[in-house]
Parts: C-alpha cells; structure tokens; sequence
C-alpha cells in the first residue's frame, strides 16, 4: 500500500504529540471535523470547572418582569417605587434595612423608574428578589384601595369586647398608675374633660405591702373616681424577663388585677366586661411619642392640647374654660411628677380615636 505524505495529522497520544502519515484516500474534511472537534473541547471543559455555577437568583432579562404585571398593576407599583420616602419604603416588609435605601439612591442618581425592569438595575436587587417586592407592593396597595389597612380593633383593646358596644360608648375612666400614684381621666365621647386628678399611693421602694394594703389603697382610689361605660386601663410593656424589674411587674400586675376585679363590679351577673387596658406602647405609636422602643414624654403634647382648647374653635380636646388655669399652674409647678397624669389623659384620646377612627392610621 502506497503512502504519501502530502497530508500529516498531529494527534496528542498518552500525553506527548505524535506525527502519523495519512493515507492517500483520507478525506480533508474528515481532518477538519476532527480538528475542530479539538478545539472547542477545552473551552466546555472550562466552562464547567473553572467557571462559577448557574445562580438560582440571577437576573434574568428585565423585559420578562413587566410581562408578569398589567399596565394597572405596573403603574401602581411604580406609582410607589418613585414617590415612597425611605420611612414607607420600609413599611414593606421586604424593603426592610439596606433594600429601601438603595431603591432611594437610586432614583437620585438615575431618576425615576420608567419600568420595572429597570428595577433589577438597584444594588442587591436580582430578578426573583424584584418579583418578590413588586407583588409584596401591589398586595399592599390594593389592601389600601380597599380599605382594609386599618387593623382591627381587638389588636388594640383587651378582652374582645363587641365594636358596637364600644361605639355606644357615653364616657370612659381612663386610669394610669405607677410605683407612688394613680392618675385618672375622665372624658365624654366629645372628648370634653369631665375629671381629671391623681392621688398619692403607696411607696413601692420603701417597703414591700401585703395584699391587704393594696385592697385598701385601690379601693380609696376607687371611690373618688366617676362611674362610667368603661374604664380602661394602661397595660405596662415590662418584660418578665428582665429580673431585676420584677418587683415593680409585680407591684404593676397585682394593681391591674385588684383594679380589674374592683371596677368589674356586674361580671358575675352579665359577664360583660366593663374594664378594658390598652397597650403603653400603642398609645405612645398613636402620639408619635416612641423612640424606637421607647416612649417618651407627653408633657408637650398635652400642653399643646391645652393651648389648643383655647385659641381654636374646634380643638382636637375640649377642657373646661375654668380648669385650664389651674391645669397648667399644676403642670408649672409639680410637672416632674405627673406623668401618670400626662398619660392618662392620652390614653383617653388614643381611645376614643381608635374607637371612632377619627382619621387616625396606626404605623
């Protein structure tokens, strides 16, 4: 058999590369094909070890996520994307933390979002994590639309107690008490100040009393506080955790339950509940009164409210022409010791606007 040499392949045998003679009848493209079949071997090889693994999240093209939304849709959820502050973007629970302050950023760098697939553009946003938060925007804005964003009253006001019986309401008590006093306020459905007063109880970091003398000093206290629909009274956040409180939380529980067992004077017959507590924090969210977790004082609020009463013609509470005076010589010269007397008149307020829903939106 003849050979030529007209045509030699290089073929990489047992790691070293060889010269081989082709026979005459051998087809160039056959030489081609495997040729290029070399060549591109490497590079899948590559691909798969060197190069990183497929991201479950990673962005996808942009035109996929406008697709997954009508123009309705769309236009609200960029309606909140463009004009949202940093404050409500982080209302969404899935904007919480660095994910709102980049949508910020970037709206003041590049403008407003002309789609939502420019979305997937902002730092730490991938397409499934864009999906998520527009579909999280437009849920909550259509609870919005539908009026549903305002939570029920039961979140608020403990024990359940029927919302029709609470918006027949005439007039409350509404009772704050500390380690040294309690304080009351009594208001109309007007919110006109009928009452308002504290008196000094016990000292709680003096001595430790027995049951007997908190059934004693409740019930004097009781006794010079008007009948009313309800008596409401302010439930402490304290924790039981914190073991170095726990003789206040104590002092604080045992005083609730005398006040619940006391005012209750008609459960054993109707089984209606005539004493309701409202959350300290609430109330303090209602105001605008938190730092973070932490209420603050109500001392100029209630100034306020004063001052209120008397230069406007419809003030947000009404205080009787003849007590105001009086009301803010006491806070001019006892004002660091009347912050039951401060709190007790809010919670009032806070309750009658929770009752009413006088244009009030919890945050």
């Amino acid at each position: 058999m003849a050979w030529r040499m007209s045509f030699i392949c290089l073929i990489k045998a047992r790691g070293r590369w060889r010269w081989f003679p082709v026979e005459e009848s051998f087809h160039p493209p056959a030489l081609n094909f495997y040729c290029r079949k070399k060549s591109t071997a490497p590079e899948k090889v590559l691909g798969r070890v060197g190069g990183a693994a497929p991201d479950a999240n990673a962005k996808e093209p942009g035109s996929t996520l406008d697709k997954l939304f009508s123009p309705e849709e769309r236009a609200s959820i960029l309606h909140v994307l463009n004009t949202a502050s940093d404050k409500e973007l982080k209302g969404f629970r899935l904007l919480r933390g660095r994910k709102s302050i980049s949508i910020s950023e970037h709206r003041k760098k590049f403008g407003p979002f002309e789609n939502l697939e420019s979305l997937i553009n902002v730092p730490l946003f991938q397409h499934k994590t864009a999906v998520q938060v527009c579909s999280s925007i437009l849920c909550s804005e259509t609870g919005r639309k539908k009026g549903k964003e305002k939570p029920p009253l039961r979140k608020f006001i403990k024990p359940d107690v029927e919302e029709e019986r609470l918006k027949a309401v005439n007039s409350i008590v509404s009772i704050v008490f500390g380690t040294r006093r309690i304080a009351w306020a009594h208001l109309d459905r007007k919110l006109t100040v009928l009452d308002w007063q504290q008196t000094e109880c016990w000292k709680l970091s003096n001595r430790t009393y027995p049951s007997s003398v908190y059934l004693e000093e409740i019930s004097s206290v009781i006794s010079k506080m008007p009948k009313a629909d309800f008596y409401v009274l302010e439930k402490s956040g304290l924790s039981i955790q914190n073991t170095s409180l726990f003789p206040i939380l104590l002092h604080f529980l045992i005083t609730e339950a005398m006040l619940y067992a006391l005012l209750n004077k008609t459960f054993a017959q109707d089984g209606q509940h005539q004493v309701l507590s409202i959350k300290r924090n609430v109330v303090g969210k209602h105001f605008d009164l938190m730092i973070g977790d932490t209420r603050t004082s109500g001392k100029e609020l209630v100034k306020q409210l004063l001052s209120e009463s008397v230069l406007k013609e419809q003030p947000r509470v009404i205080f009787p022409p003849e007590k105001v005076v009086r009301y803010r010589q006491a806070f001019l010269t006892d004002s660091h010791r009347i912050e039951e007397l401060y709190d007790s008149l809010l919670q009032a307020v806070a309750f009658y606007e929770l009752v009413f829903d006088n244009g009030f939106e919890f945050r």
